[in-house]
């Protein structure tokens, strides 16, 4: 399922244009990458929570040279599913 697909299911309960389904759509998705821009959590009852988190810093390898490189710590998305999917899901 992509987005598309989300924007036609939204389509089919809501009604209206398909148009203004995308655009729900695509509001929803740039509030959620808004927030976690922001630093903020995101949570959705019944969907499960979207956070960052910090990734060290470490030392990686690339493959092709075997050269070892720095990789710098930075902030990475999380989603921690909630109970709700979790058993949907089963």
């Amino acid at each position: 399922m992509n987005k598309q697909d989300i924007a036609e299911k939204v389509h089919g309960v809501l009604g209206g244009t398909k148009a203004d389904a995308e655009r729900a759509v695509e509001a929803m998705i740039d509030a959620v990458v808004g927030g976690l821009k922001k630093g903020e959590e995101v949570s959705i009852a019944g969907l499960g929570i979207f956070a960052t988190k910090m990734r060290a810093a470490r030392t990686a390898r690339n493959p092709r040279t075997g050269e070892t490189v720095q990789v710098p710590s930075m902030r990475v998305p999380k989603f921690r599913a909630a109970k709700a999917l979790k058993d949907a899901v089963k």
